[in-house]
């Protein structure tokens, strides 16, 4: 979250500060930090204007206003100096908004709103809202959360109902030198209606189970699906835990950032309003990877619903449990080494693995490699220009055979000793790719091309790719052109000669 941006115009300045023209001009003269005007943000409806107005900071000036004395009545309320002498602070207790829960104050400058949600622009509707209804309560500022750590406690984003649609950064400790006692915070998973709506103080900390986001619920759903094996359903358990044992922690680490004891001997005036139970803390998971790819195969050619709800969640997550490697696209074109790939691909229902590959993509059908088993569609690219997308292999079917050349259309494709032509293997996180990269090497094509050539069948690994042998490097950072043809005796020289230094 941020403080919103506004604007003023000369006039709404002047009311702001309730100055004249010439008290304008005298506090320009007088005050050396006053504001200095800006040019109007360009707008794509103002094309005609030659010469923008000039506008103020709309938060600049009225943070201005509040820390100078002359003026600091007309400021941002928040940021004016809090009297020596005030009275404590009295809780009213708990308020639904539309824009989240909210705990309010009595205190000597009026009602204090404090929304526990860090969505942007959150204070400022809130205190617009209040203000076109007649600001019953007297509710004289909102504040929402910034969603970072101030030097009194977590930072605030403040608007005061008198103009709303200013917004400024609060501190927190200028709040509770307000509200005269602690308040609370909530960590973000932990920040509930429910939780805060129970709130009192001088209470306890609640301490609660983490609750489930969207992908975790997506997963036990799926682990709890019958028509899964129960490998499979042990893999999405297991993502699932991984996911609930990530929010805890995160939780309890947000929690030791925003709810420290302060510095030096002034205390942040701060307590949680809740803890995640860690009672049974972690849960298992990421024992056993290879029965964990089995599980994930498993699920990839399931079309049930919530084979796909989890394979999605499983490709945003760990991919590299997956039994696919990087999301690739070439045109579908005739003559090309790609058509001796696709008119070997054998045309099937859609599965998971398929509908994930899709995402928003027009498919007029989907195939599979029967050598490799890679989801294949063919789509309607930009320009309804036809696509082939695909998941590139992992590794590749062997038997005996040994790679002959690499060609190079769109990305890498192997070509192999017994006749078959496939994508080269490629890792989920990786792409392939040739040519000079500004700076950049394509080591990861060198990389492949250096384990296909020791073993064709090689489950390839580029998590060292930088590692290639430096001729393999040189040779793909030339600028071949579509189509070019790379021999395995090419290939093999490059390998072993290092590149001329210049």
């Amino acid at each position: 979250m941020g403080v919103r941006r506004s604007y003023l115009s000369k006039v709404e300045v002047m009311h702001l500060l309730g100055v004249t023209v010439f008290g304008m001009w005298r506090l320009a003269r007088k005050y050396e930090k006053f504001p200095q005007p800006d040019k109007q943000p360009s707008s794509p409806f103002n094309r005609d204007n030659q010469e923008p107005e000039e506008v103020w900071d709309a938060t600049a000036v009225y943070s201005w206003a509040a820390e100078t004395a002359e003026l600091a009545h007309r400021g941002a309320v928040l940021r004016r100096p809090v009297p020596v002498s005030r009275a404590a602070g009295h809780w009213l207790g708990y308020r639904d908004t539309p824009l989240g829960p909210a705990l309010d104050w009595r205190t000597d400058i009026g009602v204090i709103r404090v929304v526990h949600s860090g969505d942007v622009e959150t204070a400022s509707d809130v205190a617009s809202a209040i203000a076109a209804s007649g600001n019953q309560e007297g509710v004289v500022t909102v504040c929402a959360l910034y969603g970072d750590m101030g030097l009194g406690g977590p930072a605030l984003v403040a608007a005061d109902t008198a103009h709303p649609a200013i917004e400024y950064e609060a501190g927190w400790d200028k709040v509770t030198a307000y509200t005269g006692q602690v308040m609370p915070w909530w960590p973000d998973a932990l920040r509930l209606p429910s939780l805060i709506r129970e709130w009192k103080p001088g209470a306890q900390p609640s301490t609660v189970e983490t609750p489930a986001n969207d992908n975790e619920k997506i997963l036990r759903q799926a682990a709890a699906n019958t028509s899964f094996e129960v490998t499979s359903r042990a893999a999405a358990t297991d993502m699932a835990n991984g996911i609930r044992n990530n929010r805890s922690d995160n939780t309890s680490h947000e929690i030791e950032i925003f709810c420290k004891e302060g510095y030096g001997k002034t205390p942040n005036q701060v307590i949680p309003g809740a803890v995640p139970d860690v009672s049974h803390h972690p849960l298992p998971c990421g024992e056993d990877r290879k029965a964990l790819r089995a599980g994930w195969l498993g699920i990839a050619p399931h079309t049930h619903p919530d084979a796909v709800a989890a394979l999605e969640v499983a490709v945003g997550r760990h991919p590299e449990l997956l039994p696919f490697g990087a999301v690739t696209e070439i045109p579908v074109q005739q003559g090309a080494i790609s058509d001796r790939w696709t008119h070997r691909l054998t045309m099937c229902d859609p599965t998971a693995a398929h509908a994930v590959l899709a995402q928003e993509a027009k498919v007029e059908a989907f195939f599979v490699d029967p050598l490799t088993d890679m989801p294949v569609l063919r789509s309607s690219g930009s320009g309804n220009k036809k696509v082939w997308r695909f998941y590139a292999p992992l590794s590749l079917p062997a038997n005996g055979a040994e790679l002959a050349s690499v060609v190079l259309h769109h990305t890498v494709w192997a070509t192999t000793s017994d006749g078959y032509v496939h994508p080269a293997p490629c890792t989920p996180a990786e792409h392939l790719w040739w040519g000079d990269g500004w700076g950049d090497r394509p080591t990861e094509a060198a990389a492949v091309v250096d384990q296909l050539l020791a073993d064709l069948g090689a489950t390839v690994n580029l998590r060292q790719h930088w590692d290639a042998p430096k001729g393999l490097t040189a040779l793909f950072n030339e600028e071949h052109h579509e189509g070019t043809e790379l021999s395995r005796a090419t290939l093999l020289h490059a390998r072993m000669t290092p590149p001329r230094t210049r």
